[in-house]
Parts: structure tokens; C-alpha cells; sequence
């Protein structure tokens, strides 16, 4: 879709600091899993992961699916009422705030983005829900993000939240420090709170091909836009800190708890990306 295209059907401007010759994450993200929120470049970049991991829009599925039954869970079962979405993307359908609010349309959601085409249609989409808003803020810097007035206005810091950090820390490179990040964020959360993640995996030895691909997928991640970490077990783990682990613990998406009827092909993918939800004590 052109750059004209996309004003046409969405009635709205591109701002200029919106770069459709270069891939973005949260577009690239919105062509694997079918959306149409994204430009030749995004589009172009997908299609050379497709080639290294032919899957990839079926563990970009798996995400959203995996997003899906654990943002009900949390709302349905554990009784959370206030989620923090870190890295949102773009809307697609099955949003947090409509998840949760399915359960309490009384539920507040806080979205955190700082991909600007994401942050338009975020508030183009909650322009008339007054327990859902959209903040402007960088994942990297975590105590402007608890700080934030809106953050403060909207979420109770006395109260259990959700804190929501789904394909994000893979896009912080090792010197951004996001154990670091995930720690300030997990230090401010009250007792009876949850972190829940879903993260590019490399198994190693335990499934040498999947290792290979995830090595592969990350060099040229890393080669077009900048950022993309397959980390080790130990690594995504210790992003929980002292959480105690929902079970069946950090698993791949598919197997966090799947619904009677879902389906899913096992691949070199299907290892490549892992998810888990853990509560503070």
C-alpha cells in the first residue's frame, strides 16, 4: 500500500517523522500476522524472514492468540483490573482493553508505545473509551514511563496490575540493559501483580535446528533494523526475577495454557519463541 493509499483509507496524515522507506518493527509485526498498516519496506523485510523461518506468521498468530488467553486470565481469574501494555503495536483485533473489558468495563488499560504511527491509531481507536489511554514513552526509559501523569491518572500503584511486556525486551540490545529495565518495572508493581512476557528464544542444544534458525533470524534482524535478541532460557528467565511462575512456566506460546480447540504445527519456529506469566508474592 502507498504512502497516498494509507491517507486515503484511514482519512488521516502521515506525520512526516513517519518513515515509510525503512522497516519498522511494529509494521513488519502487522504484515506477518495479515494487518495492512504497513508499507513495500516493512513488507519486503517480512519476506526475508519468511525465508529463513517459513512459519513466522503462524508464531506471529501464536503471540496474539498467546496475548489473548493471557490478558483473560489475569482479568477472569485472578481478578486484575489495571494492565500496563509496554510496546503495544499497532491494534489489531482481541486488544487488551477489549479483553479485559469484556470481563469489567470499568477495567483501565494504559498502552505505551513510541512508534508514532502506532500512538495515531491507538487514539484515533480509543477516542471514546474513558478507562483506556495511550502514552508516548520509550521502554529503555522505565521510571518516565511510572512517572508518566496519564500513567499516574490511570493506574493505582496500591492495587494488583498487569504488567504486559509481549515482544518487546527481544527489540533491547544487551547494552540497553533490559534486565535492568524489567527490574525498575517489576520493583514498582504492588504484591498480588503479574508480569507476563513473550520473547524470541534460541533452545541451543536441545533443538540444534531451531537454534541455527533463531541465529540466523537474528543476524538479519539485526542487519535491517537494528535490534532483535534470541536469548538462552537463563536469560529470559531471570527477566522474572524472584516471581513465582504461573504454570506450566516459560513454554512456547502455543502451550501456555491452550484452549480445547486450538491447534498449532510444531516447527523449528515453535521453539523459537517462548512466553510466561509470573505473580509478585
Amino acid at each position: 500500500m502507498s504512502q497516498r493509499g494509507w491517507e486515503r483509507d484511514r482519512g488521516d496524515r502521515l506525520s512526516p517523522e513517519i518513515d515509510t522507506s525503512r522497516p519498522s518493527i511494529s509494521r513488519v509485526y502487522d504484515y506477518m500476522i495479515g494487518g495492512k498498516d504497513n508499507f513495500a519496506a516493512d513488507r519486503e523485510m517480512a519476506e526475508k524472514a519468511f525465508r529463513i523461518a517459513p512459519d513466522a506468521r503462524g508464531a506471529g498468530l501464536a503471540n496474539r492468540r498467546f496475548l489473548r488467553r493471557v490478558v483473560r486470565h489475569l482479568a477472569a481469574e485472578e481478578g486484575v483490573r489495571q494492565f500496563l501494555d509496554l510496546g503495544s503495536g499497532l491494534p489489531t483485533q482481541g486488544n487488551v482493553h477489549e479483553i479485559v473489558q469484556e470481563v469489567d468495563p470499568d477495567a483501565r488499560v494504559v498502552y505505551v508505545d513510541n512508534d508514532r504511527m502506532v500512538l495515531a491509531h491507538a487514539r484515533a481507536l480509543l477516542a471514546t473509551n474513558g478507562t483506556t489511554t495511550v502514552v508516548e514513552a520509550d521502554v529503555r526509559e522505565p521510571r518516565e514511563i511510572l512517572g508518566h501523569p496519564r500513567v499516574q491518572e490511570f493506574i493505582d500503584f496500591g492495587e494488583p496490575i498487569g504488567l504486559l511486556l509481549f515482544s518487546i525486551l527481544h527489540h533491547l540490545n544487551d547494552d540497553e540493559d533490559p534486565a535492568g529495565v524489567v527490574a525498575v518495572l517489576r520493583e514498582a508493581l504492588p504484591p498480588g501483580s503479574f508480569v507476563a512476557q513473550s520473547n524470541f528464544f534460541n533452545p541451543g542444544d536441545e533443538h540444534p535446528e531451531a537454534a541455527r534458525q533463531a541465529l540466523a533470524a537474528e543476524k538479519l534482524f539485526n542487519e535491517h533494523l537494528g535490534t532483535g535478541r534470541w536469548r538462552t532460557r537463563d536469560e529470559l528467565l531471570a527477566f522474572f526475577g524472584d516471581f513465582e511462575l504461573l504454570e506450566p512456566g516459560l513454554v512456547p506460546l502455543a502451550e501456555w495454557r491452550p484452549g480445547p480447540d486450538e491447534t498449532f504445527e510444531v516447527s523449528p519456529t515453535y521453539y523459537t519463541y517462548v512466553g510466561g506469566v509470573a505473580r509478585k508474592r
